[in-house]
């Protein structure tokens, strides 16, 4: 359709191109270009290229302004509408000031190598060919050397910022619903005008808008469209949902065509990659989640459940030196249930390079630390850098190399009066420690440090992936009791998250040490702990106040092995075993879905049972059965049973009493797997 039938005054066409110049904004670098070309500076034919919705039609319209302004005459090409394309295209054939727009390209992408090869040389130099469509120019494209100065491609973007905020100025969106309506939309064109007029209809609305289904089933309609099946849908909200989809995750969610499932999602025109896997364009992901969930509930749930669970262990068996993605990646799915809203992970993963420290670091880490907290913080780290080098992790500039921040995670099982003295935010986390609930055997506690230069505190970058590797630690470290997390310069919304959503103390006492926030694992280990945040993302906001973890027993071994005596006693009465403190342990904990008597009782019948395992117990297992599990009336007539003399029967009930409460201690403090008594390790006589 050639520009300027409809631009007569008095037309409807003038008035719309009116409306539509005064809606336009930004895109100054992709007007520069095409006006570059258009005066004889740059290429003969420009590449736009961008997700649906991105405004490649308004920029193409501007274009068409530009060229007109010019005094050149310009004809346009819609990919919808075939059977008209070749007249309307002609004239750039004939005319060196010609200019061609062509819109809608991925529409008629089948002709692009006739494009390249046959129609587009035989275009006079001069004119100007602006092409646009969803997908980027077929790489052939960028191989062949003729079009190395010919052709130029403009990846179409969102809006910045603040082209975002004048557009919805321009559109008389009330002042309270604009930061709601910026979240849901960022810089997406479309979306900001389709939330525009939701909010400028609803405008009582103010800061509760949310995008509602109409908008969510257009958006879906323009920049998804139809899935070829089920599964590629399925394929589409997994991506969606995850902070990053690599093969491995789709497998884990889709075992069937993962492999063709995953190439598939790399051609869509908006979804992007990235050295972690691909990621869709922030607005189709935030369209495709709130579909989801409002279509099919049970179905996000399980879904959600799947990606959890896959993303767990990958924290759990991640190397050192991926720990921070995987964290990153896992605490993604906790976005909308109080994490952080400015997740920026997706974008900005190769900002900070985490390094371990190394002996020339020293002198860098005294130089950073005094410059972020003086010298007698300087002589703190070093203190601890001498004793646990292997704690601290450096943060460096990718860009500059420049070191900006380090970490350090300390673990302490005992300390001495030259520990305490040297810091007093370990001294703080140890008195704490010995107070409530003191470490038990071959348990430790840990305490995060972190310095950081002015510049990087707060809500930074870098101070999201130290928090990502002090999670990781968290959630991968073995016999940890305690954590505390020392902030020197809170930001409050962080220091919000570790109270509200990650469920810390605040124990802070000395003003002048920061803020620092502790958590018991024995208490909220790290399964409970997550499954928690998963629930509060599933179930939403209104099931926050009633989402509180219950907290498990810490007892200690004496107190642990008494209760497993007087379970032992009370093994026919569930009644009895209902009140045990054992039921509140890990122990159970692990056991979910069970009723705690229940799992109780199983429990101690099949720690009995595990001593036949083991020729050198079998004899302990006898004296336990004929008391415990057959209920023999008196220990006088079990021994006769046995055909023991009851100082014999004695001996070996104690034994095996003694044993099981080992072996269950064994597994309170490293969960389940094989008794103690069948590892090689030294056994009572």
């Amino acid at each position: 359709m050639s520009s300027g039938s409809d631009d007569k005054p008095g037309l409807l066409g003038c008035r719309l191109r009116a409306a539509r110049e005064t809606a336009f904004v930004g895109r100054e670098e992709e007007v520069a270009v095409f006006n570059a070309a258009l005066y004889g500076g740059g290429c003969s034919v420009l590449y736009v290229h961008g997700p649906g919705g991105i405004g490649k039609s308004a920029l193409l319209r501007r274009f068409a302004h530009e060229a007109a302004v010019a005094g050149r005459p310009v004809s346009m090409v819609d990919g919808r509408m075939l059977e008209p394309a070749a007249s309307e295209a002609e004239p750039v054939l004939r005319d060196a000031d010609a200019v061609l727009l062509v819109d809608d390209f991925e529409r008629i992408q089948g002709l692009e190598g006739w494009l390249r090869e046959r129609f587009l040389p035989r275009v006079p130099v001069g004119a100007l060919v602006v092409i646009a469509g969803r997908n980027p120019p077929d790489m052939r494209w960028q191989a062949d050397p003729g079009w190395a100065g010919a052709l130029e491609v403009l990846p179409l973007r969102d809006l910045r910022a603040g082209d975002a905020r004048t557009l919805l100025d321009s559109c008389g969106v009330p002042a309270e619903s604009r930061e709601p309506l910026l979240a849901f939309a960022g810089g997406h064109p479309l979306a900001l005008l389709l939330g525009a007029a939701v909010a400028v209809k609803d405008g009582g609305a103010g800061g509760r808008w949310r995008p509602n289904q109409d908008v969510v089933a257009t958006l879906l309609d323009e920049l998804v469209g139809e899935s070829p099946s089920a599964a590629h849908r399925r394929a589409l909200e997994i991506c969606a949902h995850a902070y990053m989809t690599t093969e491995d995750l789709l497998r884990a969610v889709l075992p069937e065509e993962a492999g063709t499932l995953f190439r598939w999602l790399r051609r869509l025109p908006f979804v992007e990659s990235s050295s972690r896997g691909l990621f869709p364009h922030d607005v189709v992901r935030g369209v495709l989640e709130a579909d989801l969930r409002w279509r099919d509930p049970e179905g996000y749930a399980v879904m959600h459940d799947r990606i959890h669970a896959h993303l767990a262990e990958r924290v759990r068996t991640a190397s050192d030196a991926d720990v921070p993605g995987a964290v990153a990646a896992l605490l993604h799915l906790h976005r909308d249930s109080g994490a952080p809203a400015d997740f920026r992970g997706c974008h900005d993963e190769d900002e900070f390079q985490e390094e371990v420290l190394r002996e020339e670091d020293i002198a860098t880490l005294l130089r950073v630390v005094t410059a972020a907290e003086g010298a007698a913080s300087a002589a703190c780290a070093a203190f601890w850098a001498e004793r646990q080098p292997e704690a601290f992790r450096l943060y460096r500039r990718a860009e500059t190399g420049e070191p900006v921040a380090f970490s350090a995670w300390l673990r302490l099982a005992e300390l001495d009066e030259e520990e305490l003295a040297a810091d007093p935010v370990v001294a703080m986390a140890w008195a704490h420690a010995r107070a409530t609930t003191p470490l038990r055997a071959g348990e430790h506690l840990a305490v995060s440090r972190v310095w950081a230069l002015p510049p990087y505190r707060g809500n930074s970058p870098v101070m999201e992936v130290i928090q990502w590797r002090v999670i990781g630690n968290c959630l991968r470290s073995e016999r940890l009791a305690w954590s505390y997390i020392e902030i020197r310069h809170p930001n409050q919304a962080w220091v919000e998250r570790l109270r509200r959503h990650y469920g810390m103390r605040d124990i802070s006492g000395q003003p002048q040490l920061g803020e620092v926030f502790a958590h018991d694992w024995r208490a909220v280990p790290a399964q409970a702990w997550l499954e928690r945040m998963s629930r509060l993302l599933v179930a939403g906001p209104a099931a926050r106040p009633g989402a509180a973890t219950a907290k498990l027993a810490v007892l200690s071994q004496a107190e642990f092995a008494e209760a497993v005596r007087k379970a032992l006693r009370q093994l026919s009465r569930p009644d009895a075993l209902a009140v045990s403190p054992l039921t509140r342990t890990r122990l159970i904990a692990e056991r979910a879905g069970q009723n705690p008597a229940t799992a109780l009782g199983d429990l101690l019948r099949q720690a009995i049972d595990d001593l036949r395992a083991d020729p050198r117990s079998v004899k302990f297992h006898r004296a336990l059965s004929a008391t415990f599990l057959r209920g023999a009336p008196t220990q006088e007539l079990a021994a006769e049973g046995l055909g023991l003399p009851f100082t014999t029967y004695r001996r070996h009930l104690t034994a095996g009493v003694e044993r099981v409460c080992a072996d269950l201690w064994h597994r309170e403090l490293y969960g389940t797997g094989v008794p103690v008594h069948l590892r090689r390790t030294a056994l009572p006589p």
